[in-house]
C-alpha cells in the first residue's frame, strides 16, 4: 500500500503532537532564569518556582492540504492525528490543529482550523482526540488546492499567543509551529494577493516575509518540515530563519532549521530529529510486532517525566504495562514512587503517561481478539529529566577578591545520583552569580579532570570564580545545564560574603566508605577560632534524598576561643536506608553569625546490603564440611578394612582324630559376620563326626573361631575359654582335634601374644564334650590328652581371663 506525500504529511501531524513535551521559554537559553537574593541588582524577569512536572509549550501542527489525499490516506491522516492527545507528557500544554489550502473562489478559506488551541489535560484530550478526526474529510468547496503559507503562519501564530487560561499563574510557555508541507508558496489563484498571477505570486512571498516577522516578534518557533521532490529548499530555509530564533538550551541544533525527506520511509527518522531539536527531549525507540505480543522499551534513570505510547491502529487491541521489575503497573495512580495516568484505551493510540518513571527495560503486552491483530504495534518513549542540582561552594562564606571553587552533582526526583558519564554525554554547565555591589558573570563548570576539576568522568562538574572586590553582602548562584533531555531544577544557593579576617574557620572531612544501612560513617571537624570568645557551631545535613533518616552527633560543639580544635563526629544512617550512593551533604554553621556556613562536604557513601550469614561464615562452614567428609572418608575406609581384615571367608577347618582327617568344612561368604565363625560337631549314632556352620540363638552354645582386628585367630570352644589359633597347627577340641587352613590367615606376633609370655594349663584344654546328635554327653569326660596333642593344644591356661568372652 503506497502513501501519498499529502499522507505521510498529516501522519506526521499527529506524531508530533504526540511527541511533544517541556520547552524552555523564548526569553530562556535552556538554563533558568536568575533569581536574586534580597538586596542583589536585577538582571533579567524573575520566574516564577517551577513545577514538578514538566514544563508546558503551546504548539500548532499546521498540514499542507493543497492537493487532494486518496481515501487510505483520509483514514491514515486521522489516526495519526488522534496521537496529538495521547502522547503529550504536561497536562498544562496547549495544542491546536490547522490545515490549509488556498482561497481562490466565493465562500472558500485559505485556513481550516480543525482544533482550537486546547489545554492537553485530561478532559481536553479527549476533545483533541475526536476534532482531529475532522482531518478525514477534504470539503474542496471550502478550500482551494493552492498553498498559502502566509495565511497559514497567520493564523497558527494568532492562536499561540492568545493568553492562557490561567493567567499570570503560569509562567510564558514556549510557541511552536510544525509546519508540514509537501508543495512550495502557491496563491497564483488567490485573488486576495492581486489582479493576475506574477503580482499574486510576488505579494504572496512578500506577505509570507511580514508573517515570519510578527512570528519573530511575538516569539514563536517555525520548524518546516517538507516531503517529496516539489518542496522549494530556500522558501523552507527562509521561514526556520524567520521565525523566532531562540533555543530550548545551549547545545547546538536546537535553533530551528527546515527538513525535507524524499520517502515515507525517512519519516520516522526526520520525525525523531525534528522533535528532538525543537523540544530538547529524548525519544526512545521500542519495538514492534503483531497481537499478541511483548514489546518492550527502555527508560534511562536520567528520566523525570515520560509516556509510553502505543500505535495500536484497531482499538480493539488491548495493553498491559510492566515496569523493568516485572510488575504490573495501575491504569491510574501511583504505585512505587510513581504516578501513572492511561489514555486512549478506546481508540487506535493509547499512551501510559509517568512521572517518576523506574528506570529499565518496559515491557508492554498486546493482545487482540481474532480477526484484529493483522496489523503491527509499535511503542516508543518520550522522556525528559529534570535534575537536581547538588552545589557546594568552598569556602561556603567567601570573602571579596578570594577565589572560590563550585561542584556540583546531579540526582533526579526519585533520589538518584547520576553516576554515569555517558548518561550525560553531551551536557554542558555554567553557573551564574549575582550579589549586592557587583554585576552578575557566569562561569564554566566541567568534567574534564583539568583544575580545578579533581577527576575526570566522576560526573562532578567543577568551575572557580573569584568573588568581586565591590561584594557587600548577600551572593546568589545558580546552575546551568544544557543536553538534550535535561532540564534544570533552578534552584538558587544562596551565601554571604565574609569578613576579611574570618573570626572561625573550619574545615570538614568525611570518609568515603561503603556501609550497611544502620551504619556509621566518622568524620573530623577542625575548627579554628580567633575570637576571645568562644562559638558555638552546628553541624548540619543538607539535600538528603527525600525519605532518608540521617543523624549526626554531636551537635552543636564549642569552638574554644584562641585556639585550634579537631572534633570527631559521626553520621548513624537509619536502619531502613535505601541502597545506593548517599546524597546530600553536611554543613558546619556559625549559631552566633546568623547560621553563616563555614565549610560543607559531600557525604561520599555507599549504602550497600549487609553480609548474610553466609557471607560471613561460608568459608568456616564449607571447611568444617570438608574436614568433616574427609574423618568420614578414613573412617568409612578404616572400617571396610578392618572388616576386611576380620573376614573369615575362604578359611578350612578340619576335624582330626589322632592324625586322621574326618571332616572339613569350609568358610563361606557371609558366614562370617563381624570376623566370627560358629560351628559345631554333630556326632551322629553310628556314623563320623562332622562339623556344622550354625546362626542365630544356637550360636550362643557353639564353638567359636574369630579373627580380631590386627589379624589373629582365636577359637572359643563351647563352655571354654578362648586361646589362639595358629594356621596348620591341630588344637584340641573335645575328643578331637582341629586345624584351621587357607583364607588370609596372618600368623601373629608371637612377642604380643600372652601366651608366649605365660605356662599354659593342660588341664584347661577343651572342657567338656561337643553336644552333637547321639551323643550322651555323659559317657566322657575330658581328660586334657588330646588337648595336650600337637603344638597349637598348649596356653590355655587363664584364656577366659586373657581374652573377651563376650565377642
Amino acid at each position: 500500500m503506497q502513501w501519498t506525500n499529502k499522507g505521510s504529511a498529516l501522519l506526521l501531524a499527529g506524531a508530533l503532537l504526540v511527541l511533544s513535551g517541556p520547552l524552555a521559554a523564548p526569553t530562556a537559553s535552556g538554563a533558568p532564569a536568575l533569581r536574586l537574593a534580597p538586596g542583589a541588582s536585577r538582571t533579567a524577569a524573575e520566574p516564577a518556582e517551577p513545577a514538578e512536572g514538566p514544563d508546558p509549550l503551546d504548539f500548532a501542527v499546521v498540514v499542507d492540504q493543497s492537493a487532494s489525499l486518496a481515501e487510505k490516506d483520509l483514514a491514515r491522516e486521522t489516526e495519526a492525528a488522534a496521537l496529538l492527545s495521547q502522547g503529550e507528557i504536561s497536562e498544562r500544554s496547549r495544542a491546536a490543529v490547522i490545515g490549509f489550502g488556498s482561497s481562490e473562489k466565493s465562500g472558500q478559506s485559505p485556513v481550516r482550523e480543525v482544533c482550537p488551541l486546547t489545554v492537553a489535560d485530561a478532559a481536553g484530550r479527549e476533545r483533541l482526540s475526536e476534532c482531529v478526526q475532522q482531518l478525514g474529510h477534504i470539503d474542496t468547496a471550502r478550500m482551494g488546492p493552492g498553498t498559502d503559507f502566509p495565511a497559514a503562519i497567520r493564523q497558527a501564530v494568532t492562536r499561540l499567543t492568545e493568553a492562557r487560561p490561567d493567567g499570570a499563574k503560569t509562567p510564558a510557555a514556549p510557541k511552536v509551529v510544525f509546519l508540514l508541507t509537501d508543495g512550495k508558496l502557491d496563491v497564483a489563484d488567490s485573488p486576495e494577493y492581486g489582479t493576475d498571477r506574477d503580482t499574486r505570486q510576488s505579494n504572496g512571498a512578500r506577505r509570507l516575509t511580514e508573517e515570519l516577522a510578527r512570528a519573530r516578534a511575538a516569539g514563536v518557533q517555525i520548524w518546516p518540515l517538507g516531503f517529496g521532490s516539489e518542496i522549494d529548499r530556500s522558501a523552507l530555509t527562509a521561514m526556520a530563519e524567520g521565525g523566532y530564533r531562540g533555543a530550548c538550551s545551549d547545545i547546538p541544533g536546537s535553533v530551528p532549521v527546515m527538513r525535507v525527506v524524499g520517502t515515507s520511509a525517512e519519516i520516522d527518522k526526520a520525525l525523531q530529529e525534528t522533535f528532538a531539536a525543537a523540544r530538547c527531549a529524548r525519544i526512545a525507540q521500542g519495538t514492534v510486532g503483531k497481537p499478541p505480543a511483548d514489546l518492550t522499551v527502555t527508560i534511562p534513570p536520567l528520566a523525570t517525566d515520560g509516556s509510553l505510547t502505543v500505535a495500536k491502529h484497531d482499538p480493539k487491541v488491548r495493553v498491559t504495562y510492566y515496569d523493568p521489575a516485572g510488575r504490573k503497573v495501575p491504569v491510574g495512580g501511583e504505585f512505587d514512587g510513581s504516578s501513572f495516568e492511561v489514555s486512549g484505551q478506546d481508540g487506535p493510540v493509547e499512551a501510559l503517561r509517568v512521572k517518576d518513571p523506574l528506570p529499565g527495560r518496559w515491557r508492554v503486552h498486546i493482545e487482540a481478539p481474532e480477526g484484529h491483530g493483522d496489523r503491527e504495534v509499535a511503542v516508543r518513549a518520550i522522556w525528559q529529566g529534570r535534575l537536581r542540582s547538588d552545589v557546594t561552594l568552598d569556602p561556603a562564606s567567601p570573602r571579596a577578591g578570594e577565589k572560590v571553587t563550585v561542584q556540583v552533582r546531579m540526582q533526579t526526583r526519585r533520589g538518584v545520583v547520576i553516576t554515569d558519564p555517558r548518561q550525560l554525554a553531551g551536557l554542558s554547565a555554567s553557573a551564574e552569580v549575582a550579589g549586592a555591589g557587583f554585576a552578575p558573570f557566569t562561569f564554566r563548570l566541567a568534567d574534564d579532570g583539568r583544575a580545578p576539576d579533581a577527576k575526570a568522568g566522576d560526573v562532578r562538574f567543577t568551575g572557580t570564580f573569584t568573588l568581586p572586590a565591590g561584594a557587600t553582602g548577600d551572593l546568589e548562584l545558580v546552575t546551568r545545564m544544557a543536553a538534550p533531555g535535561i532540564t534544570s531544577d533552578r534552584r538558587p544557593v544562596h551565601a554571604r560574603r565574609g569578613p576579611d579576617v574570618p573570626v572561625v574557620t573550619a574545615g570538614l572531612a568525611v570518609e568515603r566508605t561503603t556501609v550497611h544501612p544502620g551504619g556509621t560513617v566518622r568524620g573530623t571537624l577542625d575548627v579554628t577560632n580567633n575570637d576571645s570568645a568562644p562559638h558555638t557551631l552546628r553541624l548540619a545535613l543538607q539535600d538528603q534524598t527525600p525519605g532518608t533518616e540521617i543523624t549526626v552527633a554531636p551537635t552543636p560543639v564549642t569552638a574554644a576561643a584562641g585556639k585550634s580544635t579537631r572534633i570527631p563526629f559521626t553520621v548513624t544512617l537509619a536502619a531502613g536506608t535505601a541502597l545506593g550512593e548517599l546524597g546530600g551533604r553536611i554543613a558546619v554553621v556559625d549559631t552566633g553569625a546568623r547560621d553563616a556556613v563555614l565549610d560543607t562536604a559531600f557525604l561520599d557513601v555507599l549504602v550497600v546490603a549487609p553480609p548474610t550469614w553466609w557471607d560471613r561464615w561460608w568459608k568456616a562452614v564449607t571447611g568444617g564440611a570438608v574436614v568433616v567428609l574427609v574423618l568420614a572418608v578414613l573412617t568409612a575406609i578404616r572400617l571396610v578394612a578392618r572388616r576386611r581384615r576380620r573376614d573369615l571367608t575362604g578359611l578350612t577347618l578340619e576335624l582330626r582324630d589322632d592324625g586322621r582327617s574326618l571332616y572339613t568344612l569350609t568358610v563361606r561368604k557371609g558366614q562370617s559376620e563381624s570376623g566370627a565363625f560358629a560351628f559345631t560337631v554333630d556326632e551322629p549314632y553310628g556314623g563320623p563326626p562332622t562339623l556344622r556352620n550354625v546362626r542365630g540363638t544356637a550360636a550362643a552354645t557353639a564353638h567359636v573361631l574369630r579373627r580380631t582386628g590386627s589379624g589373629e585367630l582365636l577359637l572359643r570352644s563351647r563352655g571354654g575359654g578362648q586361646v589362639p589359633v595358629r594356621a596348620g597347627e591341630p588344637i584340641g577340641l573335645g575328643d578331637h582335634e582341629l586345624v584351621v587352613r587357607g583364607g588370609r590367615t596372618p600368623t601373629p606376633r608371637t612377642r604380643d601374644l600372652p601366651w608366649s609370655r605365660r605356662t599354659r594349663d593342660p588341664r584347661r584344654t577343651g572342657s567338656g564334650r561337643d553336644s552333637g546328635r547321639g551323643t550322651d554327653p555323659g559317657t566322657r569326660t575330658d581328660t586334657g590328652a588330646a588337648a595336650g596333642s600337637g603344638p597349637g593344644a598348649g596356653g590355655a591356661t587363664g584364656g577366659s581371663d586373657t581374652y573377651d568372652r563376650n565377642f
